[in-house]
């Protein structure tokens, strides 16, 4: 990954989230009416995220967990209700502004501490568990590796992510760009072939030491996505 490659990536993922299509995300992170398509998408992140989840232990308390791409905090929320101290980070400081203020009383000493910024910072310390929920899958495969890279060198036990698997479908709903209106549109999701995403995994040099474990495929109607889950050895 060449560090332009990424950050233009980031860049245009930023002007989508935190300015193109914030009603657009509020209302589908929301308990609010949604037309046909959306109810799908809708219904698939919350599948997704509940998949994830299930990966976590259910006692959380007293480790560290980095929700990388935390969006209005839903996920966040969840783990800290298990006990963990939760970095939150979106590079939307507005959808981060809305996770705050939708935030519940937390149980169990769990706590949120959400900022808006880039997730590879180095400033934001170690973790024990970092999930990434559809925050790669607008990524190629090599730079999303990259970044696997980047999130394990801070990673005590897993790294819980989800990718975009190269399927017909979602080619076909890539290509006519079904998923929202023209206007609020989210950048172009990258379809990654599963064997070569584990092949780059298990080849890269930053990553020995890590091995592939739970993988797990949500689809939706009109999301599609796949949970791939790598381990600290």
């Amino acid at each position: 990954m060449t560090d332009i490659t990424y950050r233009e990536r980031r860049g245009q993922i930023e002007t989508y989230f935190d300015r193109t299509a914030v009603q657009a995300w509020a209302r589908l992170t929301s308990d609010a009416p949604v037309g046909r398509v959306r109810a799908t998408v809708r219904a698939g992140r919350d599948r997704m995220r509940a998949t994830l989840l299930s990966w976590l232990p259910d006692d959380l308390q007293g480790l560290r967990v980095l929700d990388a791409g935390c969006g209005t905090g839903a996920l966040a929320v969840e783990a800290a209700n298990r006990g963990a101290q939760v970095l939150a980070i979106d590079l939307s400081p507005t959808l981060v502004n809305l996770a705050r203020k939708r935030q519940p009383a937390l149980a169990n000493g769990g706590s949120i501490d959400f900022r808006s910024g880039d997730m590879l910072d180095p400033a934001l310390g170690r973790f024990d568990y970092v999930v990434g929920m559809d925050s790669l899958i607008h990524y190629e495969a090599v730079d999303a590796v990259r970044v696997l890279a980047g999130l394990a060198a801070r990673t005590q036990r897993a790294v819980l992510f989800t990718y975009a698997p190269s399927n017909p479908a979602l080619i076909v709903f890539r290509a006519v760009g079904k998923l929202f209106p023209r206007g609020d549109r989210s950048p172009s999701i990258v379809p990654v072939a599963e064997r070569s995403l584990h092949r780059r995994i298990d080849e890269d040099a930053e990553l020995q030491g890590w091995h592939i474990g739970r993988t797990q495929r949500i689809a939706s109607g009109f999301y599609t996505s796949q949970a791939l889950e790598i381990i600290k050895e």
